[in-house]
């Protein structure tokens, strides 16, 4: 599928959600991470708008693009600053430096303060965030030290510090605060940065009553401000103690025999990175994702994490018997909310996957009909194409592809060596190879293609059908792909007379047959290098004064090139079955050859 077409199927396919893109290049190089309230939306506005001059030049130069959903559009901005520090995509330099989000840190002091940090470190602290930006963070912590105040200044105050007389510091500056005062505060705060904004918003709408009451209106105003912010813009935030634990979140989604599988890596409570893996499965869904499971710690070298999240439908007791870590299904809270987020992105990834293989089938499906009704038959469902090669009459090869449906179907590929023909004979070889192909499918009752696509002129596609027709009596369609001056299909030849057929060059069925002549032309190319190479090297091993025909065979089957045959060792010679004295005669002969003492 072209690069373009590939973009227009996938941009039908995103989904009305928040979360994150990526885009790349045709070597798979990520270019440019972004976030947006709407995937659908923002990530089709790259290839529907017109744009400035940089950014044009990330669009021409984008090839694909992926997406990672999330819950909120906070999330998104986390995650896609994580993703930039990760891949650091060229196109978001201004986004490369280190620098870390906010977080506000309840200092771990006889009374502790509330703070805001930029690192997480094990100091008994405890830790709520990410914010997305300072200012956020800020507004929290001012909201905070309104509502419940805490110790705003140093330990040596003696007389009441300046936030004291403003009601924003709890006033150790002035008097000895009783302790279970100070921790019905840090409990209050504990609970609002969990999510609980209930008793803040009651705290607040009664200070708010009161002002009025006394007709402080902006002092009132100040207060309905406050309870807006907690309305509208406080998110509920994970506490990050100082055990420091990492987690890997496994969702998956299943149908018709496909596994879709996202891995989650969770460092510090915030999703640093996405991993996705789509595959067949045929046996049992949960013993196959348990088999990715270990297997995606053993043999891709991912570090082991604190605990694992999987879905408790997965036998946990065999998991934490095989990880050699805390393996876990999450039934409630944060945990179970990322998983569901895990197990919605893997159905969302599934779901375009699955959508967009029946668009390229369709496609192919009707490229292949375009180019049966051009010809007049009936379907073209299965094309066998045949090419020859030949160095100055010499090697002589054939080779045949198979399209099913317009797609390859590689499997069924087949090379010819020529037996009969002498010389550069494109008749007689055209005879050869399609009478091979074809005696041999009719012993075999094997299905015979509905169109034959020769890779030349007149020439073949007479050849062709005098053997299919005269001696095998078979009645299938023969076309011949005439190229231009570049090597490139111009158009058929296809008939009874031979008649030229031409073809709309933005047609699907022209796409077609233009790949089918390429790959054809690829396939048959490489078998005559690959066989000219062999061949070279088969001659070479000829001069060795007592290697036969079957040391000759193992040498080989064994090694790909001469210079892998020369830099063997005994010991190595000897494993493919040459006994020792033939191995010495082999080792001295490319010792003397290249002038080796």
């Amino acid at each position: 599928m072209l690069q373009r077409e590939l973009i227009e199927q996938k941009l039908k396919l995103l989904p009305d959600l928040p979360g994150c893109y990526l885009m790349k290049d045709s070597n798979g190089e990520i270019l440019y991470v972004g976030k947006a309230k709407n995937l659908k939306n923002r990530v089709r506005s790259y290839f529907k708008q017109a744009h400035n001059g940089k950014t044009q030049k990330l669009v021409s130069q984008i090839a694909d693009f992926e997406t990672i959903i999330t819950n909120t559009n906070k999330e998104s901005l986390l995650l896609e600053v994580n993703l930039i520090k990760k891949y650091l995509p060229k196109y978001n330099i201004k986004l490369k430096d280190s620098k870390s989000y906010p977080y506000l840190k309840i200092t771990n002091e006889r009374h502790p303060q509330l703070i805001i940090a930029h690192t997480i470190e094990k100091d008994g602290a405890t830790y709520f965030g990410p914010y997305p930006d300072i200012t956020a963070a800020t507004q929290t912590q001012q909201l905070l030290h309104k509502t419940y105040p805490l110790r705003r200044c140093g330990k040596n105050e003696k007389r009441g510090c300046f936030y004291y007389h403003l009601d924003q510091c709890i006033g150790c500056c002035d008097h000895d605060v009783p302790v279970e005062v100070y921790q019905q505060q840090i409990q209050h705060i504990t609970q609002f940065l969990n999510g609980d904004t209930k008793d803040i918003k009651h705290a607040l709408q009664q200070k708010m009553q009161q002002a009025s009451e006394n007709l402080e209106f902006e002092r009132a105003m100040d207060y309905r401000d406050q309870i807006k912010y907690v309305e509208q813009t406080v998110e509920k935030q994970t506490i990050l103690s100082d055990a420091y634990t990492n987690h890997d979140l496994f969702g998956f989604y299943e149908q018709n025999g496909t596994l879709s599988i996202q891995v989650f890596f969770l460092r510090q409570s915030t999703i640093i990175k996405r991993e996705a893996n789509i595959f067949d499965f045929y046996g049992d869904v949960h013993d196959e994702l348990i088999s990715f499971i270990y297997q995606f710690y053993s043999s891709q070298h991912h570090l082991l994490p604190s605990e694992i999240i999987v879905p408790d439908t997965l036998d946990i007791g065999l998991l934490n018997d095989l990880m050699g870590t805390s393996v876990k299904s999450a039934q409630r809270g944060k945990k179970k909310s990322l998983l569901d987020l895990a197990n919605k992105n893997a159905k969302i990834a599934l779901d375009q996957k699955l959508a967009l293989d029946e668009m390229n089938t369709q496609k192919h499906l009707g490229a292949a009909q375009e180019l049966a009704n051009y010809l007049g038959i009936e379907k073209a469902n299965v094309i066998e194409s045949f090419d020859h090669s030949n160095t100055q009459g010499t090697h002589p090869i054939s080779a045949m592809v198979v399209y099913v449906d317009g797609k390859p179907e590689r499997k069924r590929y087949r090379k010819y060596k020529i037996k009969t023909v002498t010389g550069s004979n494109e008749f007689a070889t055209t005879q050869e190879v399609i009478r091979r192909r074809y005696i041999r499918a009719l012993k075999e009752k094997t299905p015979l293609p509905d169109l034959i696509l020769m890779d030349g002129g007149e020439i073949q596609v007479n050849a062709a059908r005098e053997v299919l027709e005269d001696e095998l009596g078979l009645n299938i369609a023969v076309a011949g792909m005439v190229k231009n001056e570049k090597h490139q299909t111009h158009h058929l030849i296809y008939g009874n007379p031979l008649e030229m057929i031409a073809l709309d060059t933005n047609s699907n069925a022209f796409r077609l047959v233009q790949r089918i002549q390429e790959e054809v032309h690829r396939f048959a190319i490489t078998f005559h290098r690959q066989l000219r190479s062999k061949q070279s090297l088969s001659s070479q091993l000829d001069a060795i004064r007592g290697v036969g025909p079957q040391t000759r065979k193992k040498l080989l089957i064994h090694f790909k090139n001469l210079s892998d045959i020369e830099k063997a060792s005994m010991d190595e010679l000897q494993s493919i079955g040459i006994n020792q004295r033939i191995a010495h005669i082999i080792t001295d002969h490319f010792s003397l050859k290249n002038g080796i003492d």
